[in-house]
């Protein structure tokens, strides 16, 4: 076989492909099943970015397996209703007919197979059964770290699929937070005694940049000053991106997101701004807001038609009529689409440019699956722009996009050590129920939020940041929104590093007494969280110690030295930028005695 097509696999498959791929398979897609074709083994688990092509990669597998009889019918595993209707036309494109609405009983020749839901397979899993058991099947178990969802799905999968004659995995993004093994993975155990999950191909999301199959994403990070009102009645007012507690960036996010206050209005007003010169290159460019709830979903699409004069598509749940909105907005060229939370996943639009992350679910797991939504490239040179509450996780998640994970098995935890990626596999399930219900989340921690600004941050691309802090509506805040939407991955990064400058050069020309805002670009603002500056101080205490015996210099003479020499206030007022800053003073004058 020649792994440019299979025998019936028509030249414009996939409908609406990336620049440059219509007419054969992307280089990772020939090497994947190259490598498949040679081992051919029943069990194969291909892990590939959001947007690089994994469907294409399993039709044209699954084409080649019924074409040389190696099976007689497929069987698509899909998280959604939404998805495995997204399969069914996909394969219908290159001549595989497969059944959506499949329940149970014979299935009628004019198909060769079936797409499903993993519910739906845990419902029934001996209907599954009996069908690999009758006919040789394949079965592609897309996004197959939903099979972990529950203990029964993996078990109902197991069941079902275990007598299959192939097994094709796909998945996206990070693995599961939890330790729930993933049927048909193979762990293998590492020197240090820990089993991660083993892919037989990987496609990572920095491989998919550096060859133009996915776009360069541009994360634009916005502050601001909340204020809100505990359960106990006091009045609590803070900063985004300040160092505080769980529960204070818990609650000041959502002082944010709350549509009353001007956070959300100023930042939706930027995020449509970015859109309207997105679309002076892309002209069918869409954006997207992912909200938390129906009520902030509902809120958010009333604020975007006070802005743009348009009422934009609203998807509230994963139901027929959401399913039609949402094939409706991506076929035509609307602005704007609200969505609530588990829409994040799977959503084919590829004309989605711009996003809004309002929502306040921090796994790494599903802020992947959500920039995943925007990262599809249809031709050269796009570019994404997510915009973002100055939270430290997201922060830290937006800078490690290219980072590849596998899943562990085995977490071994230090007391009282925290671990975002494991720390909160319940609100990835509650993300991805199929009803927006109540998750009794406002009752675990009441609050009343008051008020809100929005001061534009920070820009963070291909883990760099950029930028200094600016007012909405400022020409230094539409310096970056007036990025153009058509670049070259380079040319984001020296452009970003003009604007900087410029901004940097305007800034020194302004008189002191103007200067509301924190002067200083983000590279020397880090954003980190309470106990990551409660180390810093810690680390500086102890530096400062050593020094103490070496040069024979008392704590206080040392530490007002370090102050005089590098600025800022005392220790306990001072900014992770600043604590850094001395330690690196302190490091430099310990080596100079040696």
């Amino acid at each position: 076989m020649t792994t440019t097509a299979s025998h019936h696999l028509s030249p414009a498959f996939p409908g609406r492909a990336p620049w440059g791929t219509a007419s054969k398979l992307r280089a990772w897609q020939e090497s994947a099943l190259g490598r498949y074709l040679e081992t051919q083994p029943r069990d194969f688990l291909a892990v590939a970015t959001p947007g690089a092509g994994k469907t294409t990669f399993a039709l044209t597998l699954a084409s080649w397996l019924l074409h040389h009889h190696v099976v007689q019918q497929v069987t698509v595993v899909a998280p959604t209703e939404h998805l495995k209707k997204q399969w069914a036309e996909a394969a219908a494109r290159i001549g595989i007919r497969l059944d959506p609405e499949y329940s149970a009983g014979p299935l009628s020749k004019d198909y060769h197979g079936v797409a499903v839901t993993y519910a739906g397979v845990g419902v029934r899993p001996m209907l599954h059964r009996n069908r690999c058991e009758q006919r040789k099947t394949l079965v592609i178990l897309d996004e197959i770290h939903h099979a972990g969802d529950s203990k029964s799905w993996g078990e109902a999968c197991l069941e079902a699929f275990d007598p299959a004659t192939r097994r094709l995995a796909l998945t996206g993004t990070p693995f599961r937070s939890d330790t729930n093994p993933i049927p048909f993975v193979t762990y293998e155990e590492g020197n240090d005694g820990i089993r991660r999950s083993s892919a037989d191909y990987t496609y990572g999301y920095g491989n998919a940049l550096g060859d133009g199959v996915v776009r360069p994403v541009i994360f634009l990070s916005y502050s601001g000053n909340m204020r809100w009102r505990t359960k106990a009645g006091d009045e609590i007012a803070a900063r985004l991106g300040e160092p505080m507690t769980k529960d204070a960036v818990s609650q000041a996010w959502r002082t944010a997101l709350d549509p009353r206050g001007d956070w959300m209005p100023n930042v939706l007003r930027a995020a449509d701004q970015r859109l309207t010169e997105v679309r002076k290159g892309i002209p069918d460019a869409g954006g997207l807001v992912i909200a938390s709830d129906q009520d902030s979903a509902r809120a958010y699409a009333k604020l975007i038609r006070e802005i743009t004069g348009t009422k934009p598509t609203v998807v509230l749940s994963d139901d027929t009529g959401a399913s039609k909105r949402i094939d409706d907005f991506s076929a035509g060229d609307d602005r704007w689409m609200v969505a609530v939370r588990m829409v994040s996943e799977g959503v084919d639009v590829p004309r989605l440019a711009v996003g809004v992350y309002a929502t306040t679910i921090s796994t790494p797991l599903f802020f992947a699956q959500a920039v995943g939504r925007f990262v599809r490239s249809r031709r050269r040179g796009e570019t994404a722009s997510v915009f973002l509450p100055t939270i430290p996780y997201l922060l830290g998640f937006a800078n490690e996009m290219e980072v590849e994970r596998d899943h562990v098995l085995d977490k071994p935890k230090k007391q009282g050590e925290e671990d975002p990626y494991a720390e909160s596999e319940k609100e990835m399930d509650e993300a991805n129920k199929l009803e927006d219900e109540d998750t009794g989340e406002d009752e675990q921690m009441s609050f009343e939020a008051l008020e809100s600004d929005a001061v534009f941050d920070r820009v963070l691309y291909d883990g760099a940041e950029f930028g200094m802090q600016a007012h909405p509506g400022s020409e230094e805040e539409q310096d970056y929104l007036g990025i153009p939407g058509l670049l070259e991955p380079d040319q984001v990064q020296m452009l970003l590093q003009k604007r900087q400058s410029r901004q940097i050069a305007h800034s020194r020309r302004k008189p002191d007494a103007d200067a509301d805002l924190l002067e200083l670009p983000a590279d020397r603002r880090p954003v980190v969280s309470h106990k990551e500056l409660l180390e810093l101080r810690k680390s500086l205490n102890t530096m400062v110690g050593a020094y103490v015996h070496q040069s024979g210099k008392p704590h206080g003479v040392i530490h007002t030295e370090l102050r005089r020499v590098c600025g800022g206030p005392p220790s306990a007022e001072a900014t992770a930028g600043q604590l850094r800053e001395r330690i690196k003073k302190v490091q430099e004058w310990a080596t100079r005695m040696r």
